[in-house]
């Protein structure tokens, strides 16, 4: 099995030794790139395409949510886990409505960042239940049809209308359809919002 190839981008010197040495440890798991600051974090993902990217969402000079725009822009299949000394619910929808798989915070033990590695790396999104409780929206609960279920489960891991119809072997159409009965059942404004409340209340699982 090829090793996860992952890139670093965080401006704090100390913080990146931290992150290698907690990533480097994992035999699936090699860091390829380590980047100090936004526009060197673009440049080497692009010179490298890494499988997953950790990167620090306050640095100087451009933030870690611009930097999530310019990669996911170039490559929007890239895998990104941002890191936040904040735990404040705008935080967590900004980056995941940016295209954030992962959300972790900077004070997260070694074996979750290695956890949250591996999850993002397959696809799926991860972000801990206790980040999620901190989210303050309160809608009131849904009562979703079997196959509206089965598509809220490709909207969270990230699935366009067009992967949510292969997957489920349905025509796209209907997906769209299934979309906004989703959205309209649970008074979200859009995806993100229904992606974040589903992992908030459960009725998804991220593993």
């Amino acid at each position: 099995m090829n090793p996860i190839r992952v890139i670093l981008i965080e401006d704090h010197f100390l913080a990146r030794m931290a992150l290698h040495s907690v990533l480097s440890s994992h035999p699936q798991i090699k860091v390829v790139g380590e980047a100090s600051d936004g526009q060197q974090g673009i440049d080497l993902y692009h010179q490298l395409t890494p499988d997953v990217v950790l990167l620090d969402l306050r640095m100087p000079r451009m933030s870690g949510f611009e930097v999530l725009q310019h990669i996911r822009k170039d490559f929007p299949t890239a895998r990104c886990i941002v890191l936040s000394a904040y735990r404040g619910s705008e935080d967590i929808y900004r980056a995941v409505r940016g295209g954030a798989m992962g959300y972790l915070t900077k004070d997260a033990s070694g074996e979750e960042v290695t956890n949250a590695v591996l999850t993002v790396s397959r696809g799926l999104r991860y972000i801990p239940k206790e980040i999620l409780h901190r989210l303050a929206e309160r809608m009131p609960s849904v009562d979703l049809t079997p196959r509206e279920s089965e598509v809220l489960t490709c909207i969270t891991q990230g699935f366009s209308n067009r992967e949510i119809a292969e997957e489920l072997g349905i025509a796209e159409k209907t997906v769209r359809i299934h979309v906004s009965s989703i959205l309209e059942k649970m008074g979200a404004r859009d995806r993100t919002q229904a992606t974040i409340y589903a992992l908030q209340r459960g009725l998804v699982d991220l593993q």
